[in-house]
């Protein structure tokens, strides 16, 4: 039959990539909104909470960053110049790597990152509501399916 795509999924909704994909665009779409208040894309966000969540253990170096974030380490460096262009991250001489900086959100981007985060953190309850209960479970589900970065 002509155009008939061959798949072992008798209907479409059975294949978790494509609803796996759907749910993410979905759930993109509305980290987009409520963070564009907050004059921040989602992976300026994901890289700046990032910051201010792990900046209390010590100095954060850009590879700590992306290895905490799970981003790519040059769109990393990428992202990290549009956070200091905008006031919110600096880099500093490492205190123990005279070769590294040390990446520290401002005041101003530690600010910036709590309220943006409270959107974010609102806009995924309202996501994941349907989940109820089983949000808990879901999320540890997820987290079997990350792997690590080849």
């Amino acid at each position: 039959m002509a155009g008939a795509l061959s798949t072992t999924f008798d209907q479409a909704e059975h294949s978790p990539g494509l609803q796996l994909w759907r749910v993410t665009h979905s759930w993109q779409a509305v980290m987009r909104r409520a963070l564009a208040p907050h004059d921040l894309t989602h992976v300026q966000f994901v890289l700046l909470a990032s910051l201010v969540w792990i900046d209390a253990d010590g100095p954060v170096t850009q590879r700590a960053l992306a290895d905490h974030a799970g981003t790519d380490p040059m769109m990393t460096s990428q992202v990290l110049r549009a956070l200091e262009a905008k006031g919110l991250v600096e880099r500093r001489p490492h205190p123990d790597d005279s070769r590294a900086r040390s990446l520290v959100a401002t005041s101003v981007g530690v600010a910036l990152a709590n309220r943006a985060n409270e959107s974010v953190e609102a806009a995924d309850r309202e996501f994941f509501a349907p989940l109820g209960a089983d949000l808990q479970a879901f999320a540890g589900e997820l987290g079997r399916l990350v792997r690590p970065r080849a």
